[in-house]
């Protein structure tokens, strides 16, 4: 919408239940409401987008990163409803919209693709036969899937079955079509992909590449172009095969090659093999943006209209570019998706000047918005651009870990902690790393949290201290003896004991649950909140605490952590392993696989729920016998909601 503004036209958003508040609708020229929150009864009523696009008076339809964005039956209907049609031709979408029919067609055109079956028949006994022809570990993949839905890795035959059921069905969910290929997993692959633009006059040409090789759940994490380690052979051989894809489909405006790379040594003319062309958008496409300098959504608009692309000798590379995909989302709960309204968004840091680096945040939501549980939990892009690699992931690493989001979670931190992660930095990183390192990247280890635990006491008590003299300080304050504070913190259930003695000249002597250490604070007022830095034990920290409406927390590091005193209460279940299975998130239930009266071990499997279009299997928390099952398939359940109860343990 900025860029047609920029280009004195005017923009037009559609939008559902869920985003009636959304900020794209409050920036739209016009904005019209399509359905219910569910995208079937919205976003994927192409019927009503053109409706709507007819009614106010639209020229084009541009389709965004997801929903109708890659279906040639929407695209057809908009061409035929008089309207332009801000993407690729639909023989181009069709042709690599089924990965089985796209990878025969790169076949017979020379480009190099993953070994696999990519056939017609469907039978599990077929898909099982191939999976063990082509050699374990394999991937199950949707042949009309992408963003990693409809994929999974299998490594044992054993698993077979039930990884195909999961794929198909989250297939079937996210795209209408549950039919998958099967292919060789790559051991240590690396994902690089390859933007290319068509035009109407017969000109493809290519905008470098970019890495995507951190990921999780086979979904991006962090994006970055140029990719680590290119050579001039590899990339001219890469971007060859690109093109040569775009060439054999007829490709118009804007698409991604992708390609697998083995990423066990140095990258080679030879090892690398393709995996799907998107014919649409990417969400990363900034930082192709800001190594080339071209605004890639004016390019499309300019080639939808008729114009021809800028020759091949014309695009240059410069600098480095690093996009971080901001998303609501607890990484240190498996990934599981937050939402909610957001009683703060600051992420300021964006907004600053940082040496020779440029910072960039293309955000879906502003403080006071509510985050859907209904779609992707994906809520903004953070990007960094540079001369160097080392100085644009320095940058963006920085910024992420100086947002503030509450009480929504977050992967801030985990992205930081990936920029910072050896095997990134030396640009050696495979798409295994975030799962092997998971601990590592999304957990603070003890050294941190007790950081935390000393920024927010220190936090608490400057907000306690209401003047300079000790009868108007809560401070502690004891006749011939330091000042001493104790705070104790209720976090993940369990309690977390601060005391504070005061020495002299804001050298102060912390306690955290019985370990102790030499700190020195430096404490500022904000509306609100407290500053505070720290050198604890010679190691500089920093944090800011806020009173919030749920009350005191810190923001420290790209994470939030309420300072709240712990609920006892909660260890009675602990103790016990719980007896409920609740829904972490409003949702929509798969399959229920729990059967009342039946004995379960603790992780056996109960429920499979699907929310923000990731499937999530609810395990038993203990042992025991399941009392009740409430779970109903194909039913929407809310927000902590009892879907199986375990019978209670007997006491002793």
């Amino acid at each position: 919408m900025r860029t047609v503004r920029r280009l004195g036209a005017r923009s037009v958003a559609v939008y559902s239940d869920a985003d009636a508040g959304a900020a794209f609708v409050r920036d739209a020229d016009e904005a019209v409401w399509i359905g219910a929150a569910p995208a079937a009864e919205s976003y994927l009523r192409g019927e009503r987008i053109i409706e709507a696009a007819l009614d106010t008076g639209a020229e084009a339809i541009h389709p965004g990163y997801g929903f109708l964005s890659e279906n040639a039956d929407f695209a057809e209907a908009v061409a035929k409803a008089g309207l332009t049609w801000i993407g690729p031709p639909p023989q181009a979408i069709r042709a690599m919209g089924l990965k089985d029919a796209a990878k025969a067609l790169m076949e017979k055109n020379g480009v190099p693709v993953t070994p696999g079956y990519h056939g017609e028949d469907q039978s599990a006994k077929t898909l099982k036969a191939a999976a063990k022809k082509v050699g374990y570990p394999v991937l199950i993949k949707a042949v009309a899937g992408g963003g990693g839905r409809g994929m999974r890795r299998v490594d044992d035959p054993a698993e077979f079955d039930a990884a195909l059921a999961s794929a198909q069905r989250e297939a079937k969910s996210s795209f209408g079509d549950d039919r998958v290929l099967v292919e060789k997993f790559i051991d240590s692959p690396r994902h690089i992909e390859v933007q290319v633009f068509g035009d109407s006059h017969g000109n493809l040409i290519h905008l470098f590449e970019r890495d995507c090789s951190l990921q999780r759940r086979r979904q991006k994490v962090i994006e970055e172009a140029p990719a680590p380690g290119m050579t001039a052979e590899v990339r001219k051989a890469m971007t060859d095969a690109a093109i040569g894809a775009a060439r054999a489909v007829g490709y118009q405006n804007a698409g991604t090659v992708e390609f697998i790379v083995d990423g066990s040594g140095a990258l080679r003319p030879d090892g690398f093999w393709f995996m799907e062309m998107n014919t649409r958008l990417q969400v990363e496409h900034p930082v192709t943006e800001l190594i080339t300098g071209l605004d890639l959504v004016e390019l499309q608009l300019r080639v939808a209209s008729g114009e021809k692309l800028p020759p091949q000798s014309d695009i240059k590379l410069n600098g480095w570019a690093v996009e971080g995909r901001l998303c609501a989302e607890d990484p240190a709960r498996g990934f599981l998706p937050s939402s909610g309204r957001l009683e703060v968004f600051d992420a300021s840091a964006f907004s600053l000047e940082d040496g020779g680096a440029t910072l960039r945040l293309d955000s879906a939501v502003e403080q006071g918005d509510v985050v859907p549980a209904d779609y992707d939990s994906m809520i903004a892009k953070a990007i960094a651009h540079a001369a160097t690699r080392d100085d644009a992931m320095d940058a963006l690493a920085e910024a992420l870990r100086a947002i503030e989001i509450w009480p929504v979670a977050s992967n801030a931190a985990l992205l930081a902690n990936l920029l910072d992660h050896p095997e990134a930095r030396e640009g050696k990183a495979t798409t295994n790393l975030v799962e092997a390192d998971i601990e590592e990247v999304a957990i603070p280890d003890e050294a941190e949290f007790a950081d935390f635990m000393i920024l927010g006491a220190a936090g608490l008590q400057a907000l306690a201290a209401h003047g300079a003299d000790p009868w108007s300080s809560a401070r502690g304050f004891r006749l011939n003896a330091p000042s001493r504070s104790t705070f104790i913190f209720g976090v993940d259930n369990t309690p977390h004991v601060v005391r504070f003695e005061a020495g002299d000249d804001d050298a102060h002597v912390a306690e955290v649950d019985g370990e102790r250490f030499e700190v020195r604070l430096n404490l500022e007022r904000l509306p609100g909140g407290a500053l505070v830095g720290a050198n604890i034990e010679g190691v500089d920290a920093v944090g800011a605490v806020r009173e919030l409406a749920s009350g005191p927390v810190l923001f420290a590091d790209g994470r939030a952590i309420p300072l709240s005193p712990p609920e006892f209460s909660h260890a009675l279940d602990a103790v016990a392993g719980g007896d409920d299975v609740r829904a972490p998130m409003p949702g929509k239930v798969l399959e229920v696989k729990a059967v009342a009266g039946a004995a379960v071990k603790k992780g056996a499997a109960l429920v499979v729920l699907e929310a923000m279009k990731m499937e999530h299997t609810l395990a038993a928390p203990r042992d025991g016998t399941i009392a009740e099952v409430s779970a109903v398939a194909g039913a929407q359940t809310a927000e902590g909601a009892v879907l199986v109860r375990l019978e209670p343990v007997a006491e002793a």
